[in-house]
């Protein structure tokens, strides 16, 4: 009796260190998982600034799409166009969307190099100036003796000589003035100047901070075949890792399709990591946004890029005298990358 009873208390304290040794593993893998260790750091810009337009990136990694994806991405305020293809080529961003013909501009003129867009964000562009009720400004031609307030960097102000010169608008009679993503707003609110460079979901947040109508005047309705933000990225990057690029935009574009198809959800979300997030507005932003996401084209996937509407493009910008000619668009797409149907 003695030596059974010695016999299971030593089975019982081997299976008890099993059970233990079987825990501590389990705990080595949670914390493994936590800590994100398995997950590769990456930084991503937004667009510019932090408003609406932007939340669905912070969709994608509040419900858990980046890590999915293997990504542990840290979200950082983008400032525009240019500031963003500065800080993508020079590898301190790996990811950041910018507009496509702000990125055509930068090529074509040689100013930029190790970059390549891998999807389309909107497929139309979003670019615009917005003012307000009472400033004179209701076509482009009353822009004419005015003062206009934007990044320098901002592809809507670096646009802006080509659309002049299809809206008929003399631009040397346009003065501009430098402004940041964080103030163009109150700029214009405060009357210190009489329009901004925009996107065209801007309108709800202006009129939330101005307290008054805003106008927009597109830039789409003379520029109908450029398309909006493209996701960028490195050469170098693009290059090493092409499917840690596919993952990362597949997992981009679903919080970018969420983001459209549930705008208060995603505006609690961006208000949940950037405290002064109005929600109405951004959720407003977000709707807005909707149509230039998708493609009006049957079958054309969000993120779809087609080189013929690109090729368009550059076309656009070599008759406004912006870019010379010579580049095509696959000096600026990897299309190998791009999302297809």
């Amino acid at each position: 009796m003695h030596r059974r009873a010695f016999t299971r208390t030593l089975a019982a304290a081997a299976l008890a260190a099993t059970l233990v040794a079987a825990a501590g593993c389990d705990d080595s893998d949670d914390t493994a998982k936590a800590s994100g260790q398995s997950l590769e750091k990456v930084t991503y810009l937004t667009s510019f600034g932090t408003f609406g337009r932007d939340a669905y990136a912070y969709v994608a990694k509040e419900k858990g799409y980046f890590a999915d994806a293997g990504f542990d991405v840290d979200i950082k305020p983008g400032g525009g166009t240019g500031e963003n293809l500065k800080i993508v080529t020079a590898g301190q961003a790996q990811f950041a969307p910018i507009d496509l013909t702000g990125l055509l501009l930068a090529a074509g003129s040689g100013q930029a190099s190790n970059y390549v867009a891998v999807s389309g964000i909107q497929q139309r562009t979003m670019a615009a100036i917005i003012t307000l009720e009472g400033n004179g400004i209701t076509s482009p031609k009353d822009l004419e003796g005015k003062t206009l307030s934007d990044s320098p960097a901002s592809v809507v102000r670096n646009l802006f000589p080509t659309y002049a010169k299809l809206a008929n608008i003399d631009a040397s009679k346009v003065t501009w003035q430098n402004g940041t993503p964080q103030t163009l707003m109150g700029t214009l609110a405060a009357g210190k100047a009489a329009g901004i460079g925009q996107f065209v979901v801007g309108k709800p947040t202006v009129e939330a901070i101005a307290k008054k109508p805003a106008i927009v005047l597109p830039y789409s309705d003379y520029l109908q075949d450029l398309y909006g933000n493209v996701l960028l990225t490195s050469q170098a990057y693009a290059k090493a890792h092409p499917d840690r690029v596919k993952a990362f935009t597949g997992a981009l574009l679903k919080g970018l399709g969420d983001a459209i198809a549930n705008p208060d959800e995603a505006a609690q979300v961006l208000k949940k990591y950037v405290p002064t997030t109005n929600p109405q507005a951004a959720a407003a932003e977000l709707t807005l946004m909707g149509p230039f996401v998708k493609s009006e084209a049957s079958g054309v996937p969000v993120g779809a890029l087609d080189s013929q509407r690109v090729a368009r493009s550059i076309a656009i910008l070599q008759g406004s005298g912006q870019i010379k000619p010579g580049l095509t668009p696959e000096q600026v797409i990897d299309f190998s990358l791009v999302p297809t149907a």
